[in-house]
């Protein structure tokens, strides 16, 4: 019930709105992208978003081990449940999960499909599952700079001249 309730007001609510409802702490010039009412898992109070930070579609925070399901016969009140910590800018890839206890430091970027299990330093590059060290923000810059494209702030149009040109 209380499910489809949230549903319905996320519906009529921009996100940005449904989130403060439902708890999410977000600060300045944030991007959720396609969001869905299970991005922010059953503790979305728990959650803790800078600013300048990108949340990619499909992206899920786990802020629970469900896992205690298998002992709760033997402990029925038992949970573990964790904050979840990310810091200013930072963009989190599409597809990616971040585990309950995770802090996320700023100037991070977390690659499509990864699941982040354990703190993430700032200004480093991680991927994978579980995700590790890719590189630092700084090496990360360099190899953008090399094979990237100025096309921010074209016309569809002419992005799409550009890269048939570019990629041909």
């Amino acid at each position: 019930m209380l499910y489809r309730i949230l549903k319905i007001i996320s519906f009529f609510t921009s996100k940005k709105l449904f989130l403060r409802f439902v708890g999410v702490r977000y600060g300045e010039n944030c991007r959720f992208i396609k969001l869905d009412l299970n991005t922010f898992g059953s503790e979305p109070y728990l959650i803790a978003i800078g600013n300048h930070v990108t949340i990619a579609s499909g992206v899920k925070f786990v802020t629970h081990d469900g896992g205690v399901w298998v002992v709760r016969d033997k402990h029925p009140k038992l949970d573990v449940i964790a904050k979840v910590t990310i810091g200013n800018n930072v963009f989190i890839g599409m597809n990616s999960i971040i585990m309950p206890g995770v802090v996320i430091g700023d100037n991070c970027i977390i690659g499509a499909g990864s699941v982040v299990t354990k703190n993430v330093p700032d200004n480093k590059v991680f991927a994978g599952v579980p995700a590790k060290k890719i590189r630092d923000l700084n090496e990360y810059e360099e190899k953008v700079l090399r094979i990237g494209v100025n096309t921010k702030g074209l016309s569809y149009s002419e992005k799409k001249k550009f890269m048939l040109h570019h990629l041909t």
